[in-house]
């Protein structure tokens, strides 16, 4: 069962042609030769609520600072790791289920100029590539949704953390109902796996964490949706780039969603016991 719920998240992010897109789309800032700044893709590489503001956020809450070495596990196409390695000088390593996803973030940390310092590769949350005690801070920004066996992948994450590390969390929770499908993680209920706040936070600690930092970051979400609704569509290139021609619905869907109280967000922060 477990292969098969991955099988339909990565159909989910199987993005065919992504790097070839964003080469494309990128051309608008400038030629292929042009290096560019983690804040200039954030439109489009900041793949959750709040975008680059929650990235800021959650890496000041985690207290990130430039000796240590972080994980980002579900890093998409790896904006908020080379945001977090711009702002903090630390060394960031991502994984992603979907290897598209994979590839657009190396191409992408090419026109940052950011290689050395950031890397990428296809791996699953439930079997990470590292060896244990290999981080100081992991983080985890709109990932667990998709994610069934939440009690392997905390336990998973708590391995590859060093004793006395964070684990920053920034989720989708499931508040007093399911979500209007289809939504930015899942199209259909068959690869969304929400948990409330409170058996998150129980899933987590029974993982072997402490919590830090515990806040309720809904009001802050729907502040942002309801800028987005008045500002109109988002200017090019954004994130319909990376997530195809209903890009619109699937926002619209979870901004409705967290406006009539069915799903919350929540930001959090763990230590390693």
């Amino acid at each position: 069962m477990m292969t098969d719920n991955l099988d339909g998240v990565r159909d989910h992010y199987h993005a065919i042609g992504l790097t070839e897109r964003l080469k494309a789309a990128l051309a608008i800032l400038g030629p292929e030769d042009q290096r560019l700044t983690p804040r200039q893709l954030g439109a489009l590489d900041q793949f959750h609520t709040r975008g680059l503001a929650a990235t800021a956020e959650l890496g000041e809450l985690a207290e990130i600072s430039a000796d240590m070495s972080v994980l980002d596990v579900g890093s998409g196409v790896g904006g908020p790791a080379r945001f977090l390695a711009a702002a903090h000088g630390c060394r960031v390593a991502g994984i992603d289920l979907s290897e598209p996803f994979v590839n657009a973030a190396h191409y992408l940390t090419e026109r940052t100029g950011q290689t050395g310092q950031v890397s990428f590769q296809t791996a699953s949350a439930l079997e990470l590539p590292f060896e244990s005690d290999s981080f100081d801070v992991v983080l985890l920004l709109h990932v667990a949704m998709n994610i069934a066996d939440r009690a392997r992948l905390y336990r998973e994450i708590r391995r590859v953390v060093k004793s006395g590390g964070r684990f920053a969390i920034y989720d989708i929770v499931l508040n007093s109902g399911e979500p209007h499908y289809p939504v930015p993680w899942a199209r259909t209920p068959a690869t969304s796996f929400l948990l409330t706040a409170a058996a998150t936070r129980e899933a987590i600690e029974s993982a072997g964490f402490r919590t830090l930092v515990w806040q309720d970051s809904i009001e802050a979400a729907r502040a942002w949706i309801a800028e987005l609704r008045e500002s109109g569509p988002p200017p090019s290139p954004n994130l319909g780039l990376v997530m195809g021609p209903d890009f619109a619905q699937l926002t619209a869907n979870l901004g409705r969603s967290l406006m009539e109280g069915r799903l919350g967000i929540l930001t959090a922060v763990f230590e390693a016991a």
